[in-house]
């Protein structure tokens, strides 16, 4: 089983904001993959919907705390997902299973619109969201899913301010086909693994 957690802030207001992409991702995954992923648990903190890609058991989350909350719901939920051993590598301990089972999905300043980057073992870079993961888990090296919100006009000053704006009109089609590209890469990730992932989409 793999939990794949979308970070976003709940609330109809932040839906089409840019902090949210992550929640737009993980709906984009669930409408995806038939059959239908089974909408609610309660419990976790999170919008938990179960289902399967190419073969492979997931739980799709969207923390229902605030973002600086997030790792409050993945803590809980990661208790709840057994660990399958992670394609492309030896015999991983316990907690490195664990790890590699867990992919979160969130915008991120740094990278301009369009473009993603796979990572695992970085810092937060200030992301309040992917800081509370760590804070609560007690280590960095999960799956990254790494989407870019920049503009073209480069990193806002005030990006704390920024991350709550939605989407221009224009930068629509730059977001649906990222969130595609995205949930493209988890499908591929869950196949072929972390190292054959980022040869093909950290490019």
């Amino acid at each position: 089983m793999f939990l794949i957690v979308g970070l976003g802030n709940p609330g109809k207001k932040f839906e089409q904001t840019r902090h949210n992409i992550g929640f737009r991702a993980i709906d984009k995954i669930a409408a995806n993959f038939p059959p239908p992923f089974i909408q609610k648990r309660a419990g976790f903190n999170a919008q938990i919907s179960n289902g399967e890609i190419a073969g492979t058991k997931v739980i799709l989350a969207k923390p229902q705390t605030f973002m600086n909350l997030s790792g409050k719901a993945v803590k809980i939920l990661m208790s709840n997902v057994k660990c399958p051993a992670p394609k492309g590598r030896g015999s991983p301990n316990a907690v490195e299973r664990q790890m590699s089972n867990i992919l979160v999905v969130h915008d991120d300043i740094d990278l301009p619109l369009g473009k993603i980057k796979i990572s695992v073992g970085r810092s937060s870079a200030g992301h309040k969201g992917v800081q509370s993961i760590i804070d609560e888990l007690g280590t960095k090296n999960f799956i990254r899913f790494r989407i870019g919100i920049c503009p073209k006009t480069g990193k806002p000053k005030n990006a704390e301010s920024f991350v709550l704006k939605k989407f221009s009109c224009d930068e629509g089609k730059i977001v649906n086909e990222v969130i595609e590209k995205t949930c493209e890469a988890i499908e591929f990730y869950l196949g072929e693994g972390l190292e054959k992932s980022m040869t093909k989409y950290n490019v």
